[in-house]
């Protein structure tokens, strides 16, 4: 009798708690991705390829997705590293590097994919706010107090460049539901995409607004002869170096041996 009315009272308490939950999360979707294989080996003769991401909305509002009211933006964002840029200026009829500009924790690779146009999708302070798109990931200066004219330059001009080089790509529509819940992105993967451990991450949008994000890891590695002259190069810089100079002065002999003029 007793544990009749104690399990009575405990239902009555939990069912007020579950209702309060409920009104303090306006937003119970939840996403989730899945990659297909956590590893990729690349060789030398690799030309780039197409990466597919697979996801689920979980609790989606059935008339919202009905209406397509749901937004996905998937990334796959590369190792961050320092970069170093510089600005050539012509100087007595030469162009020589006359001012650079360091930044730290620089993206080296940023593949989007999106549901849409991205201005259709939600505003600029969204994007900002979340560092989310190749003209927002962040980018640090390693001189903060440096003259904010030429920090703006030099930043404009480092995504410029990666955009020209492919290492930061946009593809407009390469995420598609294929049913209320599930959905497949395709980012793409340049040529001279970087070794390392890469951060696919995919957000959710509804009517706009930002809802959840979640993240999964993919390591990208050299494969066969490459890696192995790539890890020795690593594990023993200083030999490789010696190796390397000694390399240059025997071609460089062969070269003038082979097409010596007699």
């Amino acid at each position: 009798m007793l544990a009749g009315r104690a399990a009575l009272s405990l239902l009555f308490l939990l069912v007020p708690l579950a209702a309060q939950a409920q009104m303090e999360d306006p937003n119970p979707e939840r996403i989730q991705i899945g990659l297909s294989t956590d590893r990729i080996s690349i060789t030398s003769d690799f030309s780039g390829a197409d990466l597919t991401i697979f996801g689920a909305l979980d609790n989606a509002d059935p008339l919202i997705a009905r209406q397509g009211r749901y937004d996905i933006i998937v990334v796959l964002e590369g190792p961050a590293r320092p970069v170093v840029v510089r600005k050539k200026t012509r100087v007595l009829g030469m162009w020589i590097n006359t001012h650079s500009e360091t930044f730290m924790n620089v993206p080296m690779s940023y593949s989007i994919a999106t549901t849409r146009a991205m201005q259709d999708i939600t505003n600029q302070q969204s994007y900002r706010r979340l560092a989310l798109g190749a003209d927002y990931v962040t980018v640090s200066p390693l001189d903060r107090e440096g003259n904010r004219a030429t920090i703006e330059e030099f930043t404009a001009a480092l995504r410029d460049r990666k955009k020209a080089t492919g290492l930061y790509s946009e593809r407009i529509g390469g995420v598609q539901f294929l049913s209320q819940s599930l959905f497949r992105a395709t980012v793409h993967l340049a040529p001279n995409v970087p070794v390392g451990t890469h951060r696919a991450r995919a957000f959710v949008f509804k009517n706009g607004v930002f809802i959840k994000e979640n993240s999964a890891q993919l390591a990208i590695l050299k494969a066969g002869f490459e890696q192995a002259i790539y890890r020795w190069a690593q594990d023993h810089g200083f030999f490789y170096g010696l190796f390397a100079v000694a390399l240059a002065f025997v071609t460089g002999w062969l070269g003038r041996i082979i097409f010596r003029k007699d």
